[in-house]
């Protein structure tokens, strides 16, 4: 009897056991770290957190932490290391780390849309490369954070010129920071969230940024004058995901998030698009000058700035074992589409 009753009592536990697990599994919960507050830059994200939800019911919940997880510039390594599940991060502030996607910072790649933003990061992020590259640091490229062309905003005597960035400090990273260096700017790479402190308190005279950022980090608050035209390039910021994380999600659960990018990302663009019509209003609120630049001063900053760069970019990249002329060329080819 007591024999009898144990194996019943063992099946029972087993069973019990079995559709707990199958009830832990149906629910899962990742943790997302990017920085700074929510804003343009991470409305993708948020909508994603949104539309996962509610396509699961709510069984998967995406928890969004603005800098409560990790600093910005270490949101790779906490990826791989499976810290978080997924996070947003930007090439140039560890190019050694993900060089393949440097390629989408270089100045003057003759991006002129979001929408061609996210057509060209979106080939290079599914370039073989790009995805080995990624997968040392155990991420998968999920989807990129298009921002327009960066203009400088800055204190000080306006610029009217290329000479007049000689000797000029200014926030720029990446591809974009080469391309200052190239008409005698210095550029450090103090991150977003530093960015204000260093314009306020003049560690910085200038910040190159898109404009979302220069209203989120409060940059614009300081600043005398801005570019209205300058457009040298911008940054690239993927949004990754830890592959474990995402090969030990259901199928249904995947099939949700795949499927939710898309919706995110027009979400994105929408939004953005509302910012730039009210962009005038601000500056004119701000009291801050516009400054345009003729077309004459222009051509020479992209006769200066591109070619260098682009050179100096692909020797570096073939020296790493990067095919950086292939890399560039999928760029080229896609806008070109």
């Amino acid at each position: 009897m007591f024999k009898k009753f144990t194996k019943v009592a063992l099946l029972s536990t087993a069973a019990f056991s079995v559709m707990g697990l199958e009830a832990y599994a149906a629910s899962t919960t990742w943790n997302v770290s990017v920085w700074g507050k929510r804003r343009a830059f991470t409305e993708h994200v948020e909508k994603l957190a949104e539309l996962v939800s509610a396509k699961t019911n709510g069984d998967f919940k995406i928890n969004i932490s603005y800098g409560g997880l990790s600093k910005n510039k270490e949101n790779l390594d906490g990826i791989s290391i499976g810290a978080f599940e997924m996070a947003q991060f930007c090439a140039g502030y560890h190019r050694d780390k993900n060089p393949t996607i440097t390629v989408l910072e270089l100045p003057f790649l003759g991006v002129t849309t979001l929408e061609e933003e996210v057509k060209v990061a979106t080939a290079v992020y599914n370039h073989p490369a790009a995805q080995k590259d990624l997968a040392r640091w155990n991420a998968k490229l999920f989807m990129t954070s298009p921002m327009p062309q960066y203009n400088v905003a800055g204190v000080g005597d306006a610029p009217s010129t290329l000479a007049d960035f000689d000797g000029m400090r200014i926030r720029a990273t990446g591809g974009l920071g080469n391309a200052f260096k190239t008409v005698g700017a210095t550029p450090t790479s103090v991150t977003a969230t530093e960015a204000y402190t260093a314009l306020e308190s003049g560690v910085v005279d200038s910040v190159a940024f898109a404009q979302h950022a220069h209203l989120a980090f409060r940059t614009i608050d300081v600043a005398k004058w801005w570019t209205a035209n300058l457009n040298p390039g911008t940054v690239n910021c993927p949004v990754v995901v830890n592959t474990d994380a995402y090969n030990g999600l259901s199928d249904e659960h995947r099939a949700a998030l795949d499927g939710s990018k898309d919706e995110a990302i027009a979400h994105y663009l929408a939004n953005y698009a509302d910012l730039i019509t009210k962009w005038e209003g601000i500056l004119a609120e701000k009291g801050v000058e516009k400054i345009e630049f003729s077309d004459a001063e222009l051509a020479a900053f992209k006769a200066k700035a591109a070619t260098p760069v682009r050179e100096a970019w692909l020797a570096k990249m073939k020296e790493s074992g990067v095919p950086g002329e292939e890399l560039y060329q999928l760029v080229v080819d896609t806008l070109g589409k």
